[in-house]
């Protein structure tokens, strides 16, 4: 058992070291969970649908779970009595859900998708089995609307689903779903559906201003969040919401569990959603805005910081995520940066600090054999 102890140590040790070397991706490090500790000792299980006030399986968090879809819901302005939602295992298992439900609804439907789209699209349409057409992206990673309406012509007749980035993984970009109803409409499409990708902006897009056109109100049939992300969770989570009149649609009752089967998977975490409960009761809606105003600042203070040192850095208007110049393979391991098509990108979340990206900054000025004063290399 002491090297067993040991090998714990070192993991802490290095998770500790390395969770001060991290700007490439959009997880969230400033919370503590501790208190939820207590309620790992029980076998819970969510298996079911949380709404569905039935069951045999009575070691859950349900209520929880409902208390977080709610909040959510309305966050993104879903219809009153009119949506449903889970908490998944991540953004991948929401997409899932969403692109399922839609094959559901429209069996001949296209899928229609960006370059720019998370890999678990078009994953996903794979594993269903789905037809698709991947449209192209602007520079600044938004769907191209003119390619989306000439590839949805060539399919007269058919239904169109259509994945909407509300912000993209590498450049932040958001695409407009007003826009995206418009070409629907001119074009006569009837049967349609709008899934909205937004993982990273969906927890704070409705404090941006001007605010994205993407939620319940505006066209989404369907939308997802990932908890770990602009939230922060230990665990890998996020959610999906509905409309629930789709939904039930395709619910089925299962006897062995006496409960609707409305998730992808059959267990499913109880934890999570205890983490994204205590996150809502701690943070609440303006906690939120405030996260975001605090980010915006960051985001402002790291431009200057690599403009000022002749760095080509930009990007898209409200993000939270800076485009730089793809940087060597060292700072990209030492920073853990994200970096795609000849750029990388460092993107403004909680638990980022101004002293991480002095440091970060002086690592590039290095990198790029610019002179370091005495006082920036004290900050090392």
């Amino acid at each position: 058992m002491p090297e067993d102890s040991a090998k714990l140590d070192q993991l802490e040790t290095c998770l500790q070291e390395r969770s001060t070397h991290f700007l490439g991706y959009p997880c969230t490090t400033d919370f503590d969970y501790s208190m939820l500790n207590k309620f790992l000792k029980h076998s819970m299980n969510n298996v079911g649908d949380s709404f569905y006030l039935g069951g045999t399986y009575h070691i859950n968090t349900h209520s929880f779970e409902r208390e977080v879809v709610d909040f959510f819901a309305q966050l993104l302005k879903a219809p009153e009595n009119n949506y449903w939602g889970y908490i998944t295992n991540g953004s991948t298992e929401g997409n899932l859900y969403a692109l399922y439900l839609a094959r559901r609804l429209h069996p001949s439907g296209i899928v229609y998708f960006s370059e720019d789209a998370h890999y678990s699209i078009e994953k996903n349409i794979e594993i269903l089995g789905m037809q698709s057409q991947k449209i192209r992206s602007q520079k600044n990673g938004e769907i191209d609307y003119e390619d989306l309406e000439n590839k949805i012509k060539d399919y007269p007749g058919l239904p169109a689903i259509v994945v909407a980035n509300i912000g993209t993984t590498v450049k932040e970009a958001k695409d407009d779903i007003k826009e995206i109803h418009k070409i629907l409409d001119k074009l006569k499409v009837t049967e349609r559906y709008i899934h909205c990708d937004a993982a990273f902006s969906g927890s704070y897009a409705q404090f941006l201003s001007p605010k994205p056109h993407f939620d319940f109100s505006e066209g989404a049939d369907s939308i997802i969040i990932s908890g770990h992300k602009f939230i922060g969770s230990p665990i890998p989570c996020g959610i999906v919401i509905v409309l629930k009149h789709n939904k039930e649609k395709i619910s089925n009752y299962v006897n062995v569990i006496d409960s609707l089967d409305g998730s992808i998977t059959g267990s499913r975490n109880s934890f999570t959603p205890l983490i994204l409960w205590y996150a809502i009761k701690m943070i609440g809606r303006d906690g939120l805005r405030q996260r975001l105003y605090e980010c915006l600042d960051l985001a402002s203070y790291t431009i200057g910081k690599l403009r000022n040192m002749g760095i080509k850095t930009w990007r898209n208007p409200n993000a939270l995520t800076i485009i730089i110049p793809n940087v060597s393979k060292h700072l990209q391991h030492k920073w853990q940066l994200a970096t795609h098509d000849g750029v990388s990108h460092v993107i403004m979340r909680p638990g980022i600090t101004k002293k991480m990206i002095d440091r970060f900054v002086l690592d590039l000025k290095k990198e790029n054999n610019l002179s370091v004063t005495n006082r920036e290399a004290q900050t090392i």
